[in-house]
């Protein structure tokens, strides 16, 4: 049986198009030193791929006893937006997206990220005028591995799900894309991660292929 055609990609950002998890790694441990707790000693790869609800959970026995989740988080959020001039692109991120934009490819973004750090990364990418949408952990009831963000993504673009490629990064956003439906890619530039994807690759130039 043929494969239905694909129309439209939907990207993870986070590690996929752009090197931000040192900067979330920095938010983190300075957002919680401000409530009196020192993170430090955490690898800067412990959380990738995890929406910040479930990092919050990791780290409250860490935590002091009376701070507000909600506080926490928006003080991981504006050190992260402050600092965002510290952001790169990943190789052939924009390239790729501009000339699969060239071949009439729809784009959108859907992050386990808030909003605001959202649109900080699409920002520094310079992606805004490329992609039709994005979304963000603030726009889901359920982030990744949920297929909510996935799904939801399918319903703007208004395509099926097996025609919409998803690129990922990380083991969990895989799973979410991979239970909504979605062709799924795994970028795997320092190889290998993937239980389940239709295709692994290393260089996101190798999408092209895809949309020849």
């Amino acid at each position: 049986m043929s494969r239905r055609p694909l129309k439209a990609v939907a990207w993870d950002i986070d590690g996929t198009l752009i090197d931000s998890e040192p900067l979330h790694h920095r938010a983190l441990v300075a957002a919680s030193r401000t409530f009196g707790a020192d993170l430090s000693d955490l690898p800067d790869q412990a959380f990738r791929g995890i929406h910040m609800g479930d990092v919050w959970k990791q780290v409250l026995p860490r935590m002091p006893a009376e701070t507000a989740e909600a506080d926490w988080a928006a003080r991981i959020d504006a050190h992260y937006v402050d600092n965002r001039a510290s952001l790169i692109a990943l190789p052939g991120a924009v390239a790729t997206i501009r000339a699969l934009a060239a071949r009439g490819v729809a784009h959108a973004c859907v992050s386990n990220s808030s909003r605001s750090v959202v649109d900080a990364n699409i920002a520094a990418l310079g992606i805004a005028d490329a992609i039709s949408f994005s979304i963000s952990l603030d726009d889901v009831a359920h982030g990744k591995p949920d297929p909510e963000p996935y799904r939801r993504a399918c319903e703007r673009l208004g395509l099926p799900p097996e025609s919409v490629v998803a690129v990922e990064d990380s083991f969990s956003g895989a799973l979410s894309a991979c239970a909504a439906g979605l062709y799924v890619v795994g970028y795997t530039p320092s190889g290998g991660g993937f239980e389940s994807v239709d295709l692994e690759i290393d260089r996101l130039e190798s999408l092209l292929a895809l949309f020849a």
